[in-house]
């Protein structure tokens, strides 16, 4: 068979798969839930492997820099020190601020400070003073003097402020015009100094002569305002934020009032930045992420990390749990003479200390919640480990019952039963006591609730279960 042209057909060509569309690659990129496909890091890796720069860029440009960074989470350290030279300086950008906090450390080390200074002076100056602050002490100084003294002298501003404040979160760039000015002199200064606003604003931040706040005018009013309307009489209330309030306070607030942006200001009123609602999630995740491991007494050690650094971040709560868990099991010491008397009180004992650690862990995550969302307070303590220890009673009593009753029928003794039900009600009791006191009066002294409550609360549950059941066996079965 021959084609209109007489020319012979290439049986290999029609063997080949058509080559892929963009379109293709994105669908194959990520899955339903947003997260990167099994299959597609693989062809990442064999495009380094071959060096094939071509289809690096095809398979990198069907991905969101956010993307890009998840993928560099799943690569050796040599892949993405490989990867990097196919990174331009504004992409770069992007994916260093998605970066997790250990990788980027480690991708950075191999940026050259020319490039790097590049990449930051696309970033806005928040996110480009956490990489900095990244930066060995050798390789700062090198970037920073190659970048304009503009941004450099910005990233130093903020990189003077404490960690975790409002001053290191905020971005220096805002928009701000004076009371007096009309809607429609605004938006033709908008539009005039296009090139020199913040790549995200919200607001436009009313300010009196000696630069501080006395309002805003959401965008959204702008454009809805006829241009001789003044500023004045359009502008919303703001809610000004210190430049040195810890940032988990900046979320609460941000909660609370449902901000979308809010002016930083420093001790003087003074106009310095701000805070928008893209910045907060990030914190709340973070601080999200804090609590949670806290409360099983480990830290982020992240994807890369090494099994001497898992040790070591966990080994010592271990340890005050392993000093706790010796001082609950010395009661058992105590009642060895009752046990050897009747078998049966090992067995049992530790279901009783079981059911009430979790009972304790159950309204220890409700307190510790609370406490971190400002709900629970000393305005309702009361009102609320009230409301625990009723839960914890009437639990008790339901589970005393149910597992009173199994035992009397497997074991028909009337006595173990109400031996065991009473150290149940006792335990479930104490234990939700304990889950709603113990990160109250951690707050109170000063520590955060969330690092060492289960460690007390544990050794609470554990005491009481065994010394409650061996005590009540002890009068009632012996």
């Amino acid at each position: 068979m021959k084609s209109d042209s007489d020319e012979p057909l290439d049986l290999r060509t029609l063997n080949q798969p058509a080559p892929e569309t963009p379109e293709d690659l994105e669908d194959l990129a990520l899955g339903e839930d947003y997260a990167l496909n099994p299959e597609f890091v693989p062809m990442v890796v064999d495009a380094l492997d071959r060096g094939d720069a071509e289809r690096l860029r095809d398979l990198l440009g069907a991905l969101h820099p956010a993307d890009i960074a998840d993928l560099m989470g799943f690569l050796s350290a040599d892949g993405r020190e490989e990867l990097l030279p196919h990174l331009d300086p504004e992409a770069l950008a992007e994916i260093l601020s998605e970066l997790d906090t250990e990788i980027r450390e480690e991708v950075l080390e191999h940026v050259p400070s020319a490039i790097l200074a590049k990449a930051l002076g696309e970033m806005e100056s928040d996110d480009a003073a956490d990489v900095v602050d990244d930066l060995e002490e050798d390789k700062k100084a090198q970037v920073l003097a190659a970048m304009p003294e503009m941004e450099r002298a910005a990233i130093e501003t903020s990189l003077a402020y404490g960690d975790e404040t409002a001053g290191r979160l905020m971005q220096r760039e805002v928009v701000a015009a004076p009371q007096f000015w009309t809607v429609g002199q605004t938006i033709d200064h908008l539009r005039r100094e296009s090139d020199e606003l913040p790549e995200l604003f919200f607001d436009v931040y009313v300010v009196d002569p000696s630069y501080k706040p006395v309002g805003a005018a959401p965008v959204s009013h702008l454009l809805r305002s006829n241009r001789s309307t003044p500023l004045a009489q359009i502008m919303e209330q703001v809610t000004e934020i210190p430049v040195d309030m810890d940032q988990e306070e900046v979320a609460y607030i941000f909660d609370k009032y449902h901000l979308i942006s809010a002016p930083v200001v420093e001790p003087g009123g003074r106009l310095v930045g701000q805070i928008t609602v893209d910045d907060i999630v990030g914190v709340i995740q973070e601080e999200r992420e804090e609590d949670i491991l806290a409360l099983a007494g480990v830290t982020d050690v992240g994807r890369d990390a090494g099994v001497w650094g898992i040790v070591r971040s966990r080994l010592p709560w271990l340890l005050i749990n392993t000093l706790t868990a010796a001082l609950s099991v010395s009661v058992i010491r105590a009642f060895e003479g009752e046990i050897v008397k009747l078998a049966l009180l090992a067995v049992l004992m530790p279901i009783v200390a079981s059911l009430g650690g979790n009972a304790g862990t159950q309204t220890l995550a409700v307190a510790v919640r609370a406490l971190a969302s400002r709900e629970l307070s000393a305005v309702n303590a009361v009102r609320t480990v009230s409301r625990e220890m009723m839960v914890g009673l009437l639990n008790g009593l339901c589970l005393a019952l149910a597992t009173g009753t199994a035992l009397f029928v497997l074991f028909h003794d009337i006595r173990l039963s109400i031996a065991f039900g009473l150290a149940l009600v006792l335990n479930l009791f104490v234990a939700s006591l304990a889950g709603a006191l113990v990160p109250l009066a951690l707050e109170k002294a000063g520590r955060d609730p969330a690092v060492s409550s289960s460690i007390f609360v544990t050794f609470v549950t554990d005491f009481t279960g065994f010394f409650g059941f061996l005590g009540l066996a002890a009068l009632i079965l012996l």
